[in-house]
């Protein structure tokens, strides 16, 4: 899915449109996705280590939420730089998605052990929304709210599902009980 995408849905919804792209170079993609209505947009911190502050600024600039991203071999420190700026006394990013499989394509199995990642990110960010992305479903989704995840992307489990209302309610319901945890 592209920008021209979201600016179709756009013209049908005033819901959040999340966009996560896996892109090597996620600054040719801001005004494109931010002129057609994206809500967010989230880049991997692996493609955007040397121009991160600019492209959270321009992220900003055209009205949408920055996340960072970061793949299951990727250390969850290589994030902490985009929480706290000399510069800024704000908060550059406000998500951090955890790729809870690698990045590609849906269907593959949930990696338990980058849940140790959300966890970690719960402590030091308290109030910080983290999103997981990959094998999220009925059987998982406990283990990643626990772990600390609020948001949770879920494609598989949901439109492979007989009845996906059932299985979005699930995943609703396991996110706010586990909030209720820390």
């Amino acid at each position: 899915m592209g920008a021209p995408v979201i600016e179709s849905l756009r013209k049908h919804t005033k819901a959040y449109l999340d966009c996560h792209l896996m892109v090597t170079n996620p600054l040719d993609y801001v005004e494109p996705f931010g002129k057609a209505g994206a809500s967010g947009f989230t880049f991997h911190i692996e493609t955007s280590k040397d121009n991160w502050k600019e492209l959270i600024e321009n992220i900003k600039s055209l009205g949408m939420r920055p996340g960072v991203a970061i793949k299951p071999g990727t250390s969850v420190e290589a994030v902490y730089p985009l929480f706290f700026s000399q510069v800024e006394a704000e908060t550059p990013v406000e998500m951090v998605l955890v790729m809870t499989v690698e990045p590609g394509f849906g269907g593959q199995k949930f990696m338990p052990e980058t849940m140790d990642k959300v966890r970690i990110l719960r402590k030091k960010y308290p109030a910080l929304d983290i999103e997981v992305d990959g094998g999220l479903g009925p059987s998982t989704i406990d283990m990643a709210a626990l772990a600390g995840a609020n948001c949770i992307v879920a494609g598989s489990s949901v439109f492979g599902a007989p009845e996906p209302a059932q299985v979005i309610s699930l995943l609703r319901n396991s996110v706010e009980k586990a909030q209720l945890t820390y």
